[in-house]
This record gives structure tokens, C-alpha cells and sequence, in this order.
């Protein structure tokens, strides 16, 4: 039994160590694996990339190919490395396939467009094209050369110039851009300069003229910018790019998009900006090509001026190099016996040449307030010229006039002048001169005193006669404006101390609510506070009676809450006559 046991169990033990040959089933899959394998060990070998150019100038394109042989497609490899250097504007693909003496092969080309964006040599890196690596090239990019451009008769370059070279915080520089097209471009883009630590702004419209260069006719398209530098150091304005695309006339599809890319670019410029001079001082930093500063509106010696009589001035400041916003604010000095009453500013900076002019105007009212002789004393403003590297001032020279009395005191003088005629035989001493020239001006105080005086009479005897015409009270009012007018006139003529007023005032507030009542009997019946009809019997007995006013007279705190009307109007039983029966 043992033995029979021992030799069972040989198979078995046999048998698993057997089963590992199981995987010789698999071995079909493992050649096909190598099968499939050999073309991507094939196509990884032939990958290869290539530059048409080897040297450009910065502006223009080159093209990138990745050449893969024995594939028909690929997918399109990551081209991220090559954006740090490289503007990429397109890609193609383009496949190939020959068979030669039976033997069949195949080649796809992947093209990229690319332009530099600097100047030097540019190493572009290794890529991974269908899961192969690509030997890195280089490039050379030297800077554009628009006569070179020209002389090789090139469709499209780009010229740049910035003035002047060498310039001062705040001043500004011409900064042109022009472009040369010849032949058709469609869709063209042309940059804008993007400069940090400047004030930026285009000058006027894009210029488009003719010219010829290289024996080659060019439309130009001359476009302009003004930059003010705000810092101290040196400049550099970058290159500016332009693409499009160039429509061949002979080839019919290159109008409807088949074009070809075209690109350029302008030089980029360097300036250096010098920083304000140490010896400058608080004043304003004007640095301009030119400016002027000037008055109008003076009056001639022979031109009459009297006191009051405004003299209008306009002070104008104008500045080429400099914007409106920089020009400081204009003011006059002060000026001894008038007044000065300064008018807002007008501002405005023209755009149409390769400078900027700004200009501030601004109007003054200069009024006179005595006579004698007015002088404005000179106004000056310091500034920088550019052009010559030197301080300048800006001057309005002082100007005076002789100011006349105004027009009623030099009446007056003058119906004074015979009177003071027979005194002027006698010889007189210095204090008696004196005295005489200053006798016209005791008559003119004189005449403006009686003539106040005459003015208050007037008015006084206007102000007792208003209040007794009939217009002044308005019967049957009922309106509450009307009504709170009355109530407020009352009040106003109660803390005076005339009484007929206040009579006359208390009826028309009333009248306005009660029509009905005619005098002050009608009110003192319609009333139902005892304190007020004792106020209206009082004031009574100081119109009519003579009573003196008395310290409980207070009539603005009686009536201040309005009238305390009774429910129902009284009635008098004893058929006499009212007490007044006249209307006031």
C-alpha cells in the first residue's frame, strides 16, 4: 500500500511541476507584440528636424519641418518649448509615399511657422515627435535691416526712429513707426509699443503716402507716438511686429485665404533719460521745445477806466513738447486797489504734427476799487529748453493805467469845481492845497449822505401808506399758503411796536379764515380764548384809545398756535348796530 501510495502521487507532483509551460500558449501574442514593435523602433531611428533658414533677421519667419519616415500620420507633438522664443503661427501637414523597385515607403513632414522674438542665437530644443526625440538646432537672428530688406526686394519690412536720443524726465519723444507694403496684404496687424515707465498716446491719424525704394515702389504707412519718460535711466522701446498675409495676383485661390504669411519688424531704440537738475529747486519742471506766455485785454493808456468798471484780461500759456496736463495753473499777482476774480481754465493740446502743444488760457475780471493809478506788477514762469539745454523765463512785463473816479462822484466833482475857482487866484500854502483838493471829495460824502437820507424818507413813507390799501387784504382766501403768509406777516408786525399794523394784520389773518368777519368786534365774538380776545381788546384800546403798551402785551405768544375759533359763531341779541361798521 505504501508503494501504490508513492507512486500515485509522483503523477501529481509531475504534474505541477509541469503547469509553468502553460504559458507557451501565449507566445503567438508575445510575437506579435514584437512585430508591432519593430515599426516604432524603425520610425523612432528616422525622425528627424530641420530649419529652411539657418539665419534671419528679427521680424522675419522660419520654418520648422519634423520629418518622420515610414508613417503615413502622427499626432502633433507638443510645441510649448518653443513658445519662450518663438511667436507660432501656423502649422501644416504634408505626406509622401513612393515605391521603388517594389519596395514601398513613406514620409509624413509636420511644418511650423515660427518668428523670433529676440535678437541672438536661439537654440531650439529637443522635441518628442511620434515617441522619438529630435536633435536640437540653433538659429541666428540678427536685427532688421530695413535697406537690406528694401535692396532684396522683400514685399513687406518695417522702419523705426525715436527722438531725440538723449532727453530729460518729462520731456517728449517723437517716437515713429513706419511700414513698407508692397504688393496685396490682407488681414495685417501691426503692434503697439508697450513701454513701461512712460506716458503713451498716438498723435494724430496713421500718415499714408508713396515712395520708392530699391527701385520698387512701397505704400507707407507712417504711424506716430508721443512718450514722456518718467524715470531717470536708460530706455528701450521694443521691436514692433507686423504679419499678414501677401495675395499673389497670378495665383487665383490667393484670394479666397491661400495667401502667404508675411511678417516684419521694426528695430527697437534705446534713449537715455537724464534726471531733473539738482539745482532746479520747488518750481514747476517744465521741459518744452518752446513755450510763451502772454496777456490780453490791457487797456491803452488813452482808454478811460473808472472805478468799478471791470478790466478783462486773458492769460495765455503755450508749450511744444508738453501736453495740456502738464502746463501749470495760471494765476496774477496780487494787485494794490482792485480786485481780482479769476475765471475757470480752458485747456486743450493739439495732436496734429510730431509735437504735442498744449495750451491753458484763463480769463480775469480785474475790478478797480479806488482812483488813482493801477499797476499789475509782472508775471514770469520758469522753464526748461531742450533744445539748447538751458533755463529760460517766460515774462509779462508790469503795465499800469490811471483810474478815474466813478461816474456820479466825477459829477459831482465837477458842480463843485465854480465854487472853489475864486480861491484858486490866492496864492495858497501847501496845507491850504491840500485842504482844497480834498474839498470835492467832503461834497461828494456830503451829496451820497443826503441822498441816503432822502432814499430812507422815501421808503418809510412807502412802508406806512402799503399796509392801508384795500389790495392788502384779500377776502375769502382760503388757501393755507395764503393763510400761513397772513399768519407770518401778523407775527412779524406783532414784535413791533405799531399797532394800527398789527391791527390791520390780525384782520387779514383772520378774514383769510373766516371771510365773514368784517372788523374787530366780528373777531373778538368768533373767538372762543378768553386770552385772546383780551390781547384783541387791548390792542383796541391802543389804536383807538391811546393806551399805552403794556408788558403782558405779547401778542406773538397768544396768537403763535393760530385762532381758537368758537363752534358756532355768537349772536347778538340786542339788535344794535356793530361798533365798527366801517371796513378796514
Amino acid at each position: 500500500m505504501l508503494r501504490r501510495l508513492i507512486s500515485f502521487r509522483r503523477p501529481a507532483l509531475t504534474v505541477k511541476v509541469r503547469r509553468p509551460a502553460v504559458p507557451g500558449r501565449m507566445l503567438p501574442w508575445l510575437c506579435l507584440l514584437l512585430l508591432l514593435a519593430v515599426p516604432l523602433v524603425a520610425s523612432a531611428a528616422s525622425v528627424q528636424a530641420t530649419l529652411d533658414r539657418s539665419t534671419v533677421q528679427l521680424g522675419e519667419t522660419v520654418t520648422l519641418n519634423l520629418h518622420i519616415a515610414g508613417s503615413g500620420s502622427a499626432a502633433m507633438p507638443d510645441l510649448g518649448p518653443l513658445t519662450q522664443d518663438f511667436d507660432i503661427l501656423g502649422s501644416s501637414q504634408s505626406s509622401n509615399l513612393s515605391i521603388i523597385n517594389g519596395q514601398r515607403s513613406a514620409e509624413l513632414v509636420i511644418g511650423v511657422v515660427l518668428r523670433p522674438k529676440h535678437v541672438g542665437t536661439i537654440v531650439i530644443p529637443s522635441l518628442a515627435v511620434a515617441g522619438a526625440q529630435t536633435a536640437p538646432l540653433r538659429l541666428q537672428v540678427d536685427p532688421p535691416n530695413p535697406a537690406t530688406a528694401a535692396a532684396s526686394g522683400k514685399s513687406v519690412f518695417m522702419e523705426a526712429e525715436v527722438k531725440p536720443r538723449q532727453a530729460w524726465v518729462g520731456e517728449q519723444l517723437s517716437y515713429v513707426v513706419r511700414l513698407y507694403v508692397s504688393g496685396d496684404i490682407t488681414n495685417g496687424t501691426l503692434d503697439a509699443p508697450q513701454v513701461g515707465g512712460v506716458q503713451l498716446r498716438q498723435v494724430g491719424n496713421d500718415l499714408r503716402y508713396d515712395q520708392m525704394r530699391g527701385g520698387r515702389d512701397y505704400r507707407v504707412i507712417e504711424r506716430r507716438y508721443a512718450l514722456v519718460p518718467q524715470h531717470a535711466g536708460t530706455l528701450t522701446i521694443p521691436a514692433l511686429g507686423f504679419q499678414g498675409v501677401a495675395l499673389d495676383p497670378n495665383d487665383p485661390n490667393s484670394f479666397f485665404g491661400a495667401g502667404m504669411q508675411v511678417s516684419a519688424s521694426a528695430p527697437a531704440q534705446t534713449v537715455q533719460v537724464q534726471a531733473v537738475p539738482a539745482n532746479w529747486g520747488q518750481s514747476a519742471w517744465l521741459p518744452a521745445r518752446a513755450l510763451s506766455l502772454t496777456l490780453t485785454g490791457w487797456p491803452d493808456a488813452g482808454t478811460p477806466v473808472r472805478v468799478g468798471q471791470p478790466i478783462n484780461l486773458t492769460m495765455t500759456l503755450s508749450a511744444t513738447g508738453l501736453s495740456a496736463d502738464a502746463l501749470p495753473q495760471l494765476s496774477l499777482p496780487a494787485i494794490q486797489g482792485a480786485t481780482v476774480y479769476p475765471d475757470q481754465p480752458k485747456t486743450a493740446t493739439a495732436e496734429d504734427g510730431a509735437w504735442l502743444q498744449g495750451s491753458v488760457a484763463r480769463g480775469f475780471a480785474v475790478v478797480p476799487e479806488r482812483a488813482g493809478m493801477l499797476t499789475l506788477p509782472a508775471t514770469t514762469l520758469r522753464w526748461f529748453d531742450v533744445t539748447s539745454g538751458q533755463e529760460r523765463t517766460a515774462e509779462i512785463p508790469a503795465c499800469s493805467i490811471a483810474v478815474l473816479p466813478a461816474a456820479g462822484m466825477a459829477t459831482s466833482s465837477s458842480a463843485a469845481a465854480p465854487a472853489a475857482a475864486p480861491a484858486a487866484a490866492v496864492p495858497a500854502t501847501p496845507a491850504a492845497a491840500a485842504r482844497e483838493q480834498g474839498a470835492p471829495w467832503r461834497w461828494i460824502a456830503l451829496a451820497s449822505l443826503l441822498l441816503w437820507l432822502l432814499t430812507v424818507l422815501m421808503w418809510w413813507l412807502w412802508r406806512r401808506r402799503a399796509p392801508r390799501r384795500p389790495a392788502a387784504v384779500v377776502p375769502g382766501a382760503a388757501a393755507s399758503d395764503s393763510v400761513r403768509q397772513l399768519k407770518q406777516a401778523f407775527l412779524a408786525v406783532a414784535r413791533g411796536g405799531d399797532a394800527s399794523a398789527q391791527l390791520r394784520a390780525l384782520l387779514a389773518w383772520a378774514q383769510a379764515e373766516r371771510p365773514a368777519i368784517r372788523h374787530a368786534g366780528e373777531l373778538d365774538a368768533a373767538l372762543a380764548d378768553g386770552e385772546q380776545r383780551q390781547a384783541i381788546a387791548a390792542l383796541q384800546r391802543r389804536c383807538y384809545g391811546g393806551a399805552p403798551a403794556t408788558a403782558g402785551d405779547d401778542l406773538v405768544e397768544v396768537f403763535q398756535r393760530g385762532f381758537a375759533w368758537r363752534s358756532e359763531e355768537r349772536k347778538d341779541d340786542d339788535g344794535l348796530p356793530p361798533l365798527y361798521p366801517f371796513k378796514l
